[in-house]
């Protein structure tokens, strides 16, 4: 069948610039010119390619590590809640550090929206968070970096994505139970934060004269532009040792041996039609569960995926914008592949993603959205992997938790008078797999961030923690377990708000070959020794002295209990 062709109402997102051109002959302007001289050929060195591989992605991991080392806050510092990447001049990304998945997938819309909106300058940089312009939700604040190579446009551009824990809104931390964006917080358009190397210092000032913690959000600003400078600076060094014509063609190289490796996992794939469903617990305002729909069709060296039939989009926050489906899927499609490749844009150029506007996985302008980058982002990964479990039942491992367990609780800290607020995820149980039981108490999907250690939390924060175990048996049984949760329990030493936004407190992680499902997770707040059962998705006032515990999901068990293992 071809793509092409197809009649679907639906909208068809241009992904990427597809190329069948393989990694011999992805050619430069100049270097094609070249190419016509007699006697002069263009191949691809496979040595120059390794090293520019390891070169590209070097350059992302050294911004981390600049933005995670000069952070402020906790959920930089500690954490580790941010993501960088190198993009080409047209906003394709050539390479990223290990860092979150959802932040990645989605942050070349963000870059390409700041490239269409600005005339560049040396020295300048720009911030955006509109989720409706490639954003996630309105904490996760990208900066755009360009890089001059000798001319009048840049030649590159690096990015980096960092999860602020408050920029505004209705409930301290950003992440309400919302029924619009506005709601949220301050919504940010691609603007000039800094210019030819001098900070906006009116735009800063507007921006944190509307958050609830501006000495933690200068800091962690500071730390986002320090990580855009190191990325600058190593992409003009690369330049210099090689000539920018060099780099630009492996760039381009690297995207097209992506895309080969590819289109070759892919048509490992038995062609046909895959169908899977599962459901979101509820938006927070009505118990209505929440379908995400998704048909795979494997042609060849080529999928395409219609997520056409989802639930249209909720009054809650669940809502997840385009971007974030995207970024969903190239998570899912990247870990079929087992080489170590560069994850960039060749990555997508086999893949065609088909969504209704107006639906869950595709949400319009003014959607509330702050939990679809978090919640609904790992049911979209639920959907997929199970629709291509039936194709690769022993590659695909069962459900894991399904839910980063969102917490974010803010008030005034007793210890120095100062508003706090307090973010962070919570990891859980992993899906079981043909070879093996799943981990337990980890982040998993579409996040990779790491926990608060207890102590940090507890210098940080007017808290105390009581409890921080592994959740026993709460992985679904099988031939092999699900992974199991975690019990998260903290003590206020003061009065505060509370804002959870979590998933799988009603639906199950799923079990797969015959494998039970997890256990669902329990939200509970504990004042005077009295238990009160919350729902997922809930906001409260919290008093001095009441505990707040968490109890997360434990991942899907896979095949029958009983049967005989074999070795992988």
């Amino acid at each position: 069948m071809s793509f092409q062709d197809s009649n679907t109402p639906l909208l068809h997102h241009s992904i990427a610039h597809s190329s069948r051109d393989g990694v011999g002959y992805c050619l430069t302007p100049k270097l094609a010119a070249l190419s016509n001289t007699p006697g002069f050929n263009v191949k691809v060195n496979p040595i120059l390619l390794e090293v520019f591989k390891n070169r590209f992605s070097s350059i992302a991991e050294e911004m981390g590590v600049t933005l995670n080392r000069t952070g402020f806050s906790p959920n930089i510092k500690e954490r580790r809640d941010f993501s960088c990447a190198v993009f080409d001049q047209r906003g394709d990304t050539i390479a990223q550090a290990a860092h979150i998945p959802v932040h990645l997938g989605s942050m070349p819309m963000s870059v390409r929206s700041a490239i269409e909106s600005v005339s560049w300058e040396e020295g300048d940089m720009v911030i955006l968070n509109d989720p409706f312009k490639g954003g996630t939700h309105l904490p996760d604040i990208t900066v755009v970096a360009p890089v001059f190579a000798g001319k009048k446009t840049p030649s590159f551009y690096v990015a980096n994505r960092a999860h602020h824990a408050d920029v505004g809104g209705m409930s301290s931390g950003s992440m309400p139970l919302s029924t619009t964006i506005f709601q949220e917080g301050i919504i940010i358009p691609p603007l000039k934060i800094v210019e030819k190397g001098s900070i906006n210092l009116a735009l800063m000032s507007f921006f944190l004269n509307n958050v609830r913690t501006p000495v933690e959000r200068e800091g962690d600003f500071a730390a986002q532009f320090m990580g855009n400078t190191t990325g600058v600076r190593r992409t003009q060094e690369l330049i210099q040792k090689y000539t920018l014509e060099t780099v630009e063609f492996y760039a381009r190289s690297l995207m097209a041996y992506a895309e080969r490796v590819t289109r070759h996992a892919i048509k490992e794939i038995p062609d046909g039609v895959y169908d899977f469903e599962d459901s979101m617990d509820n938006d927070g305002f009505s118990e209505d569960r929440v379908g995400i729909h998704v048909s795979v069709t494997i042609d060849g060296d080529q999928a395409l995926l219609n997520f056409g039939q989802s639930s249209p989009q909720v009054r809650g926050s669940i809502n997840a914008v385009y971007a974030i489906t995207l970024s969903a899927v190239l998570y899912v499609f990247r870990a079929l592949v087992e080489r170590d490749i560069p994850t960039n844009a060749g990555v997508l150029r086999p893949i065609t993603v088909l969504t209704q506007e107006g639906s869950i996985v595709d949400a319009q302008f003014p959607a509330a959205v702050a939990g679809g980058n978090v919640e609904t982002s790992q049911r979209i990964v639920d959907v997929v992997l199970g629709a291509l479990s039936q194709a690769l039942p022993k590659k695909i491992p069962a459900a894991s938790q399904g839910t980063m367990n969102n917490v974010t609780i803010g008030g005034i800290d007793p210890r120095n008078g100062r508003p706090f607020a307090y973010y962070e995820t919570i990891g859980g149980g992993m899906g079981a797999t043909a070879r093996g039981d799943g981990e337990s108490g980890v982040h998993s999907h579409m996040t990779n961030t790491l926990n608060t250690p207890i102590e940090a939390l507890e210098y940080s924060y007017p808290f105390l923690v009581t409890e921080y175990s592994i959740r026993r048996s709460t992985g679904g049984e099988g031939l092999h377990q699900g992974g199991d949760g975690i019990v998260r329990e903290i003590q206020l030493h003061s009065e505060a708000e509370i804002t959870i936004l979590s998933e799988r407190r009603k639906l199950p992680p799923y079990g797969l070959g015959g494998g039970g499902p997890g256990a669902v997770g329990r939200n509970v707040i504990i004042r005077g020794g009295e238990r009160m059962e919350k729902p997922g998705k809930f906001s409260a006032s919290l008093q001095k002295n009441d505990i707040v515990r968490i109890e997360t999901p434990g991942g899907g068990g896979y095949g029958k209990k009983g049967a005989s293992r074999q070795r992988a």
